[in-house]
Formats: structure tokens, sequence, C-alpha cells
């Protein structure tokens, strides 16, 4: 019996030793905050794109160039679109390079939107640039980016 007992004192401090490990893996993983780096932002959009040309130009963004508190930052963005049953804007997508995720937002309009307008709010996690492209209905891509400065930070919390 003195044996057994050996042998199951000898698995608890296997299972301890297992568990502590485990526990500072996790531990590490999550202090860690994922942020997306500009190459994954241009991941992100040519995962959108595909291979198309996307063009300066008919997408209007506007952010706040300097923002105090990155938790909450108010964006719109407007395309230069007649918003025709044959022209019209069949999505908006907005990217960033330090957030989480570079894919911020994705929007998809028709014809019957009657304005290509969209305005929310969203967080920063740092000073970055933020990029808008629009996918029109011929195929096209047209995109508009800005500069933002964030003074205090958001979006670092583990995932």
């Amino acid at each position: 019996m003195v044996k057994s007992n050996r042998k199951n004192a000898a698995r608890r401090m296997s299972r301890r030793q297992l568990l502590g490990a485990v526990a500072g893996v996790v531990a590490a993983i999550r202090v860690a905050p994922a942020r997306a780096t500009p190459a994954s932002m241009q991941e992100a959009i040519r995962n959108v794109v595909g291979e198309a040309q996307v063009t300066k130009g008919k997408v209007h963004l506007d952010v706040p160039v300097l923002v105090d508190n990155g938790n909450t930052v108010p964006l719109s963005i407007e395309v230069e679109s007649p918003m025709t049953a044959t022209d019209y804007v069949k999505a908006i997508h907005v990217f960033n390079e330090l957030n989480p995720l570079p894919n911020v937002i994705s929007v998809h309009l028709g014809p019957r939107a009657g304005r290509a307008k969209v305005s929310t709010r969203f967080r920063l996690a740092d000073t970055q640039t933020v990029v808008a492209i629009a996918e029109m209905s011929d195929g096209t891509f047209w995109s508009a980016s800005a500069d933002v400065v964030v003074t205090l930070q958001a979006c670092l919390e583990t995932l």
C-alpha cells in the first residue's frame, strides 16, 4: 500500500507541474495584447479587393486628426455615387494598422440605399492610419486614408 501512495503522490506532482506549466503559458499569452500590423492590414485589404487596383478618390473619410481618448472615435465615410440601379456603392470597408483586428467594419449597400454614407464610432489602439475602401458596382475600388493621433490608447485588452 505504501508503493501505491508513492505512485499517486508522483502522479499528483506531475499533474501539479503540468497545470503550473499550462497556467504559465496561458498567462504569457494573455499578457501580450494582440495587434494588427501594417502588413496584416495590407493582407486584409487584399482579401477584400483581390488583385484589383485601389484608386484614391471618390471616398471622403471624416475622422478627427487628434483624439484624446481612443475608446470612442467618431468616423464618417461618404462615397461619391449617383446610387442608381446601374451605378452604386456595393460596400464600404474600413481598415486600420494597430487594432487587434485590421478590418474594422464592412457595410454592404445597394442602389436602394439612396446615399453612400456611413457613420459610426470605433476604438483605436494607438496612433495609426485608417483606410476606407469603397467597392463600386462596376468592380472598381476607391479609397481614402487618414492618420489619427491618439493620446489615450484603447483596444489593449487581451483576447
